[in-house]
């Protein structure tokens, strides 16, 4: 505790030590807002949702949200690890997994949009005439059309593997290019190789126009959904977490306020998420 004796003893040394203290509490004040640390997708970080969606719930419970933007499988090992106190992402079985081995509580749906696959207008592998996405990969790979891949683990680069599965096609070779990037970064590589990727919605309306010109050449496939998830960190595995302000955001997001934003958020006049009731535009 710093202790003051008496005013002669100090002189003018006084005056700038009380100013010092104050200036050293006003600063502090200015830092005194909570944290809360969440780990989501770069996909949920690309689309720009974040930039409207995070502001009304700092400042209706004075806080900072500090956002990490990764792919699922990083965001969740995050999550299990204690440096975060909440993780937004997408991939089903992956979450529930996460909950199962007790690392994440309280799991609730937020929004969802679909995958689609982009590539060039020109489509040199044809994509366009495939009766699934499965046969869409399959085409890409017999034509040696260039594809790049999150390559990461996450959401998206977890069902592209599967998608390759379910062609009977192990990607390999100088046409398959694996990024280890989040997607906005493989879209823009994709259109400066003129390749084809598997991206979520979001992201591409928001790059659609101003950062690339390719095109949706495959859509609407009903194993293509891609639902989002929100889940605390459990505070029994990491009693340091801020479970009951990560309680608050989850709140906050699946309830009128976040989902109407979430609901009317656009890129390019074009949806990005959607919200459970909501109908979906064809």
């Amino acid at each position: 505790m710093f202790h003051v004796t008496t005013r002669r003893s100090f002189g003018p040394a006084l005056g700038f030590v009380l100013l010092w203290m104050a200036l050293v509490l006003s600063a502090g004040s200015s830092y005194a807002a909570d944290r809360l640390r969440i780990s989501t997708t770069t996909s949920t970080d690309n689309s720009g949702l974040l930039n409207v969606l995070l502001p009304p719930f700092e400042k209706m419970h004075n806080c900072k949200v500090d956002v990490i933007a990764v792919g699922t499988g990083k965001a969740l090992k995050l999550g299990e690890a204690g440096d975060v106190d909440a993780v937004l992402v997408h991939s089903r079985k992956a979450e529930d997994k996460f909950v199962a081995e007790g690392y994440g509580i309280n799991r609730r749906d937020v929004m969802y949009n679909d995958f689609v696959i982009i590539g060039p207008s020109a489509d040199p592998a044809g994509m366009r005439k495939a009766s699934s996405a499965a046969a869409a990969l399959a085409m890409v790979a017999k034509a040696n059309a260039p594809f790049i891949s999150r390559g990461d683990e996450s959401g998206t680069h977890i069902k592209e593997k599967e998608l390759w599965q379910q062609a009977g096609v192990k990607p390999a070779g100088a046409w398959y290019f694996e990024s280890g990037q989040g997607m906005g970064e493989v879209i823009t590589m994709a259109t400066e190789r003129k390749a084809y990727t598997l991206a979520d919605r979001g992201t591409y309306n928001a790059y659609k126009g101003k950062k690339t010109d390719l095109a949706i050449l495959f859509q609407g496939e009903k194993g293509l959904f891609n639902p989002y998830g929100v889940i605390a960190v459990n505070p029994k595995r990491h009693p340091h977490v801020k479970y009951g302000l990560a309680t608050k955001f989850i709140q906050y997001i699946t309830g009128h306020d976040g989902q109407k934003i979430i609901g009317s958020f656009k890129q390019n006049d074009e949806p990005v998420f959607f919200v459970y009731g909501q109908q979906k535009r064809k």
